[in-house]
This record gives C-alpha cells, sequence and structure tokens, in this order.
C-alpha cells in the first residue's frame, strides 16, 4: 500500500486554488483523498455536501489517484481510519498559518502518526478564498478566473443575482 495524503475542506465552493493544492498532492502521494467537512466557524453553507462532492469530483476526474469523501468527525480520527500518514493544508497568507499551526498541533495530540503538510498556494492564488468567490459571485463580478470552468456555470446559477 501506497503513502496516503488526506486534504480536507469544507470546499464552499472549490476554488482553483483548491484545485492546485490537490493536483500537487497527486503528484506526490500515491493516493489523495479530498474530504468535505464542515467548518463549525462558518454558516451552513452556500452548497449542500453533495454538491461540493459533485463538484471536486467533475473537477478531479481526469487525476486517477484522487478520490472524495466525506466525514463529519474529529480530521484525527478521519486520518486514522484511512490509514493515512498525513493532511495537506494549503497556505495563501501568513494568517492562515496561525490557524492552521493551532489545528496541526490540536490533530497531532489526537492522533500522534498523523503528520501535517503546509503547501504554500500558488502566487497567482494568496488572494483567493471561497468567501471571495461568493462575494464577488453575489455582487455580479466575474469568478471564472477563481473557479475551476466544469463548475463555473452552477456557483453562477446558485449566487449570482442576475
Amino acid at each position: 500500500m501506497g503513502k496516503i495524503v488526506v486534504c480536507p475542506g469544507s470546499f464552499d465552493p472549490l476554488t482553483i486554488g483548491h484545485l492546485d493544492i490537490i493536483k500537487r498532492s497527486s503528484k506526490l502521494f500515491d493516493k489523495v483523498i479530498v474530504v468535505v467537512m464542515r467548518n463549525f466557524n462558518k454558516d451552513v453553507g452556500s452548497f449542500t455536501t453533495e454538491e461540493r462532492v459533485d463538484f471536486i469530483k467533475r473537477c478531479t476526474k481526469d487525476i486517477p489517484n484522487v478520490c472524495v469523501d466525506t466525514y463529519q468527525g474529529l480530521l484525527a480520527d478521519y486520518v486514522r481510519e484511512k490509514g493515512a500518514s498525513a493532511v495537506v493544508k494549503g497556505l495563501r497568507a501568513i494568517s492562515d498559518y496561525d490557524d492552521e499551526f493551532r489545528q496541526a498541533l490540536t490533530n497531532q495530540k489526537l492522533n500522534p502518526q498523523m503528520e501535517t503538510i503546509f503547501m504554500v498556494s500558488n502566487s497567482e492564488h494568496m488572494f483567493l478564498s471561497s468567501s471571495v468567490v461568493k462575494q464577488v459571485c453575489r455582487l455580479g463580478g466575474d469568478i471564472t478566473e477563481f473557479v475551476p470552468p466544469e463548475i463555473c456555470d452552477d456557483i453562477i446559477k446558485r449566487l449570482s443575482r442576475k
């Protein structure tokens, strides 16, 4: 069995920044499990869990070592259940690091075998977040360079005022 990594997030919605981290992870690990999780610090979300899973599957269908899953519990437990050796988290800015660092330390206490790998976002995507995509779309802006083309129309249809 090869090295398995978990790429967790709320992905509400998936952005090209998320997809970049997933693609880069797929080159480093034998299997990448993209797991849609609920962020309890955020509202319920603009898209259902099923829609988010569908978005990710559509955008990663050509990457054979990527699979998509959902989970409601602790990330440390999920990683243990899947036999993964690590979690990959994308970092956009220093502000991301503070929160992600605390989460990594907590996860390591809960699952000492689990490593957290921080992957720096591509500089073109440093500003990009799901929140930015939602705000721009809701205000009628162009999101075509922010999200994968496979799901752009779905996001516009849901969020745009037009």
